[in-house]
């Protein structure tokens, strides 16, 4: 196979790989070292055989000057059923807790986490990365810069949660240094509890 006829799908592999992230036209230049013009053809191919497949579930757009694989609007119902109905029980105890305390105390530093749970929390915090459940907010300005967590609009919406404001207050008092994660984890916990009363169970 000619160079030329590979590159929409080494673009296309590119742009698998790189997820929400997206390349721009100067990333997939260097990436394939061909011509931006060269490159412009290829997504232009991309692009028109997404829009013939009918039966392709994506489809390839341009957001912030970067292109992205997408799903298709047609599926959006489709999708929702597969991100609907979160169970923690299919999570682990650390991964909730971890879920807990930054979804409470975000923005957050793993630091801080492990301070918390009085054990180290690399391991949960990549899991709900993964999941789409935690991000990365930006960098404390202490000193090492550390990362700092929060929780991502998927957590609202596999949680039942129109918005943080949905999860129980804590007082003066618990908000503290000393809160424990019990703490969180029981507030947490009472949170989905409220929006059981009037949706699905996700206890």
């Amino acid at each position: 196979m000619k160079f030329k006829d590979r590159l929409p799908g080494m673009i296309e592999s590119f742009l698998f790989i790189v997820g929400d992230e997206g390349l721009t036209i100067k990333q997939l230049t260097s990436l394939t070292e061909c011509k931006e013009s060269e490159v412009g053809k290829a997504i232009d191919l991309l692009q028109m055989s997404y829009e013939e497949r009918k039966e392709s579930g994506i489809m390839l757009k341009q957001f912030g000057g970067a292109y992205r694989l997408v799903t298709k609007a047609d599926f959006a119902e489709d999708i929702k059923r597969l991100l609907e109905n979160p169970s923690p029980k299919s999570m682990t105890q650390a991964s909730l807790e971890v879920l807990a305390i930054i979804a409470y105390r975000q923005p957050v530093t793993r630091v801080e986490i492990d301070d918390l749970r009085g054990v180290k929390s690399e391991g949960p915090i990549n899991t709900l990365i993964a999941k789409g459940l935690i991000m990365e907010k930006g960098r404390s300005e202490g000193s090492g810069r550390a990362i700092l967590f929060g929780t991502t609009d998927l957590f609202l919406d596999r949680f039942g949660l129109a918005s943080l404001n949905g999860l129980p207050p804590l007082s003066q008092e618990e908000e503290g240094e000393t809160v424990e994660t019990d703490l969180f984890m029981t507030k947490f916990q009472e949170a989905f509890a409220m929006e059981n009363d009037g949706g699905g169970n996700i206890s």
